[in-house]
């Protein structure tokens, strides 16, 4: 049976996100109606700049006092949008406290603190839903905590940023230097004025500790993700790259050690095989590769970015949450039973493509060799090319652990055949 009376939506927010979120719930009320087994009705909209125009939404329901909009009572879901850590956790935790569900798609909240909101949502029997926070349209939250929930999760390794990998793509396709690509994607709105976040790998780290989280059953924090951007990615990377068969992707990488005792989780540029299907991941889209014991190898694919489609998550989880509310029931929450350790980036064992400015004289290979013999570096392929007294080494290991690694090119920086580490690459997918 229809219940008449409609569940309240407070909306935190109305910037690109927030106006596609109001926008689709007024132009798609019946059918949201029909889903839900209810009306939803937005109820308030909290923003900082109330005299600004916003199309389609009723000005009495703009208020700039948040905590007050939160604290009505009567308010059944809160949609959290306006990102950054305060006041948005506090908001929400006062949601939880007043009697409200929070659906957000805070990123850098949920990998910072999600522990604690998930406690304050299970304290006061409340949702706390973030689809949003992580692919954008591309559903793989709920997969991984419903659908996988039965299965074992090793791996989870995806492109997480489409700014990042408009850049890439552009580097690759058109060959471009680094600059000449975030120009590109500066000008067609890709990239932000300011795009540290996303060309550091801070954003994706913040999804990666999340997607870890959950595919792993263990808190994993911002802080344990090791993290590395990709402004130092040049057009010479990808000619090597091109030479192996491969490219280059920023990539969030998610695994479970080989025993199972342990997790690690990081972000950094990598060399991927163009056999490997995140290998054709155009322009600014999204791809998540999941391995899992029984359910094998599954992708998750689409637009990660951008109003319309951050809003389809939003309201998806929108529907769920209010969904609970008809029947009296909640949602899954946080999964940490593992309890497993976080292991540090030298424990991560991976190849590595090296790219060495040498002498050119003989006797440099061997020595270079030798050099990764003593640290326990094995070798898979070396290319070396000379002229006129300098020459570049190209080396591609086996698989080793970053420490191994590391101890190897400090030690190759002390030869005085070398004169410089031209760059390093990690090569995964394979």
């Amino acid at each position: 049976m229809m219940r008449t009376r409609p569940l309240k939506v407070a909306l935190l927010g109305c910037g690109v996100v927030g106006s596609e979120v109001a926008r689709i719930m007024t132009t798609h009320a019946d059918d949201l109606t029909a889903r839900i087994g209810a009306p939803v009705e937005l109820a308030g909209v909290a923003v900082r700049r109330p005299d600004r125009v916003r199309e389609g939404i009723d000005p009495a329901l703009i208020t700039t006092d948040a905590t007050a909009l939160v604290k009505r009572g009567d308010i059944d879901v809160v949609v959290e949008v306006i990102g950054g850590i305060e006041p948005a956790r506090s908001l929400i935790t006062t949601a939880f406290e007043h009697g409200a569900s929070v659906v957000s798609a805070n990123k850098a909240l949920l990998a910072q603190d999600g522990a604690a909101l998930h406690a304050a949502a299970g304290e006061h029997g409340k949702d706390l839903y973030y689809e949003a926070a992580v692919a954008g349209a591309i559903p793989l939250i709920r997969p991984l905590r419903e659908s996988l929930a039965g299965d074992k999760i090793n791996r989870v390794m995806g492109i997480v940023n489409g700014t990042t990998n408009f850049i890439l793509d552009k580097m690759d396709s058109t060959g471009a230097g680094y600059q000449e690509a975030l120009d590109e994607a500066t000008a067609l709105g890709y990239a932000e004025a300011d795009p540290t976040a996303d060309v550091e790998g801070f954003d994706a780290a913040a999804k990666a500790a999340i997607l870890a989280g959950i595919a792993f059953h263990t808190r994993v924090r911002l802080d344990d993700v090791y993290r590395e951007g990709m402004t130092e990615v040049t057009a010479a990377d990808f000619a090597s790259a091109k030479e192996m068969g491969c490219t280059i992707k920023l990539l969030a990488i998610c695994e479970r050690a080989a025993d199972g005792g342990s997790v690690t989780a990081r972000v950094h540029p990598a060399m991927i095989p163009l056999s490997h299907p995140l290998a054709s991941v155009r322009g600014a889209y999204n791809a998540v590769f999941v391995e899992s014991d029984a359910a094998g190898q599954l992708m998750f694919y689409g637009p990660g970015a951008g109003g319309s489609p951050t809003a389809s998550a939003v309201l998806g989880d929108l529907v769920a949450v209010c969904r609970n509310r008809l029947s009296g029931t909640t949602g899954p929450g946080e999964s940490a039973y593992a309890a497993l350790p976080v292991s540090p980036m030298g424990d991560v064992v991976t190849r590595y493509h090296i790219s060495l400015d040498v002498a050119d004289k003989p006797g440099v290979l061997a020595q270079v060799a030798t050099v990764f013999a003593e640290h326990g570096v094995s070798i898979d392929t070396v290319r070396q090319q000379g002229k006129d007294g300098e020459a570049s080494l190209v080396v591609v290991t086996h698989r080793a652990s970053d420490a191994a690694l590391t101890g190897t090119v400090e030690a190759l920086r002390k030869l005085d055949t070398v004169r410089g580490v031209a760059s390093i690459m990690r090569v995964e997918g394979e």
